[in-house]
């Protein structure tokens, strides 16, 4: 236990003559740099707070507004109208100061008050601006005169060099749609569902909905917008996911791979250590708001930013009756699972980030050591993987107290969680299918007990070097993780690199404290219900077939060639599949619009394309017949080059 030593910063003895103190220099330098990297980062969020809350204008424009201020005054040119002379006339009754100096008072005072409007009239301005949405409808490649006035008059409102969070006071609100409005839109997706008798009554209960009950729930939820920033995210997080009572393990959580073809290194502590300092680094941009935020249409329209918060130091946590979200600050550690065994390994040394080659060395520590997991621990993540409510009420009676608490406290407040997989995944030339197959499974499930799945990552990293991402869905939608993970692999292969034999660069440092194994306390009762979450998990995953293969034919290029996205192609597709082998009917199936125009907007609506993308008694392709046009996406011409149109 040599690292608990060194984390004592003084020892003391009692002794006849007296108390013999010992002061350990190392441990209060590792305290000292601790408090220092803390107040760090309160000072960035800080000044971050303060550039973000005076956007689209920026702080030194306040210095320029003061001296255009005054030197028109010096000039003998009042641009306050009389204003100034108000304030000065103000400052008189106090009788503390000089002429020259309420001159100065009043000056600076109106400036900045004169800056904060300006500053309102921008943000409003630029609200105004963007719940214009007629660019969405417009021709796909075509862009009408009120458009391009659109997008300048947004690149003018929107400053210079935005931070992540720079827009969000700007975005406009998620409107509350007409009840009108939303019953036709539901009686026209759900109209090639229903025969025509069961649609008939259908549109009877609609249209009774529309004029009794309707009118009184939209004065409730228009009341709740007028309060909510968005007046339907925290119900879609709560009902959709948090009170969901079913296992989160391929019900909700996704996976994410890696390159398929190409394994920068074999050596599974090297490939982990530069992922994970790449993770870290992203993490450090994103704690320093220096990620752009996402802007479409020519990085002209913002999107909404808030779902970054909680991409780190964030778990989900199990209720009864519905579960919460618990996320921190900042946190130094993640916590590694490797064979059963759980070990807590810091992120920081000296007051700086582990380096790649230093990360190795810890991920290698973990790698070989062979002790044996305690009663209890090898599968105790099982609880994670099945039903919610056994999982709730085992945490309350069993990890509320003791070491138990400790352990489950570093894993949830971890920044994130890294499984050291035993097992060999990845694309295998003599058989790609089922090398995928078993790839993807391994990310979506693994084993049911070595993924963390209330995690909102879980970081895996296999034998041979391949890796992936397991992600909780409640939090962010997945282009969140999509960008983090893109970042990852292009700076562990571009940016970091690794030596000819296959480790990462630079030194490995033997000062480094060793990762501390995590100590559980699990009684027989505890372990009775880890065994049947397991069983409960495994029946899951054992449901699930997973069929991925290599497709090279042609990819979104040429899909884009075809006016069209390669979302909306991939959607019909796969109508188009089911149509076919299904003997002509539809699917009903899911797809989620994420509405990040808006702020706030963690929403992700789901929609039926089964009734949007193909009528009943339509024709499959190739019998000469004709297909509805779609009604939210514009994927008429797909149909026309398919069908030589």
């Amino acid at each position: 236990m040599a690292e608990a030593h060194q984390a004592v910063a003084f020892q003391f003895t009692v002794t006849p003559d007296g108390i013999d103190l010992r002061l350990s220099h190392e441990a209060l330098k590792q305290i000292c740099l601790s408090g220092l990297h803390s107040w760090k980062k309160k000072f960035i969020r800080f000044k971050n707070g303060i550039i973000t809350g005076v956007f689209p204008a920026s702080p030194s424009s306040w210095l320029i507004v003061v001296v255009g201020v005054m030197s028109s005054t010096y000039l003998k040119v009042d641009p306050s109208l009389g204003m100034i002379a108000r304030i000065n006339r103000t400052l008189d009754s106090t009788n503390c100061m000089t002429s020259q100096t309420k001159k100065v008072v009043s000056g600076v005072l109106f400036s900045t008050g004169l800056w904060v409007a300006l500053i309102v009239t921008m943000r409003y301005s630029l609200k105004v601006l963007l719940s214009y949405h007629g660019w969405m409808f417009a021709e796909h490649g075509k862009m009408s005169r009120a458009t391009k006035i659109w997008m300048s008059m947004v690149k003018i409102f929107s400053g210079r060099k935005p931070m992540l969070y720079s827009f969000q006071t700007s975005l406009p609100r998620l409107p509350v749609p007409a009840v009108e409005d939303t019953v036709s839109r539901y009686l026209e997706s759900v109209r090639p569902l229903m025969k025509d008798g069961d649609f008939q009554r259908m549109t009877a209960l609609a249209q009774d909905f529309a004029v009794n009950l309707g009118p009184k729930l939209q004065w409730y939820l228009k009341l709740k917008s007028w309060w909510a920033t968005n007046y339907v995210s925290d119900w879609w997080e709560e009902y959709i996911y948090l009170r969901g009572r079913g296992p989160l393990m391929v019900n909700s959580n996704y996976y994410a791979m890696e390159m398929v073809y190409i394994t920068p290194t074999h050596i599974q502590a090297a490939r982990a250590g530069n992922t994970i300092h790449a993770i870290l680094l992203y993490r450090h941009k994103l704690d320093r708001e220096e990620i752009k935020p996402i802007r479409l249409l020519g990085s002209t329209v913002p999107l909404c930013s808030a779902q970054w918060e909680r991409l780190f130091n964030t778990s989900r946590i199990p209720g009864e009756e519905t579960d919460t979200i618990q996320h921190v600050k900042d946190s130094r550690h993640i916590v590694v699972y490797h064979r059963g065994r759980y070990f807590k390994v810091w992120l920081y040394h000296s007051g700086r980030l582990l380096t790649p080659r230093e990360l190795q060395q810890q991920m290698q520590r973990v790698l070989d050591d062979r002790s044996e997991p305690q009663p209890g621990e090898a599968k105790l993540a099982a609880l994670t993987a099945a039903d919610r409510v056994p999982w709730a009420k085992c945490r309350q009676d069993y990890f509320g107290r003791g070491k138990n608490k400790q352990s489950l406290d570093a894993v949830e407040k971890a920044a994130f969680f890294v499984t050291l997989d035993d097992t060999e995944q990845g694309y295998r030339q003599e058989d790609p299918e089922a090398s995928l197959d078993s790839y993807a499974k391994s990310l979506l499930h693994g084993k049911c007990f070595d993924r963390w799945f209330d995690k909102s990552i879980t970081f895996i990293v296999f034998k041979n070097g391949k890796m992936g991402i397991n992600a909780e869905h409640s939090w962010a939608d997945a282009p969140i993780v999509g960008h983090l993970w893109e970042y990852v692999i292009a700076t562990d292969c571009f940016q970091l690199g690794y030596t000819e034999d296959g480790h990462c660069k630079g030194d490995p440092n033997p000062s480094i404290p060793c990762p501390t194994r995590l100590q559980w306390d699990i009684p027989e009762a505890c372990q009775e219900v880890i065994e049947t979450s397991l069983n409960s998990a495994n029946l899951l995953a054992n449901d699930v077939d997973i069929y991925s293969f290599p497709f090279d034919a042609f990819g979104k290029g040429m899909i884009k060639k075809c006016r069209t996205s390669p979302d909306a192609f991939i959607q019909l597709a796969l109508q188009l599949a089911h149509y076919k082998v299904g003997q002509a009917e539809l699917c009903p199936a899911s797809r989620a619009p994420s509405p990040r125009r808006e702020a706030a907007a963690g929403t992700r609506g789901t929609a039926s394309w089964a009734g949007v993308t193909m009528a009943p008694g339509a024709c499959p392709l190739g019998t000469g017949g004709e297909f509805r046009r779609p009604l939210w996406t514009d994927a008429g011409p797909v149909w026309r080059q398919a069908l030589g149109r």
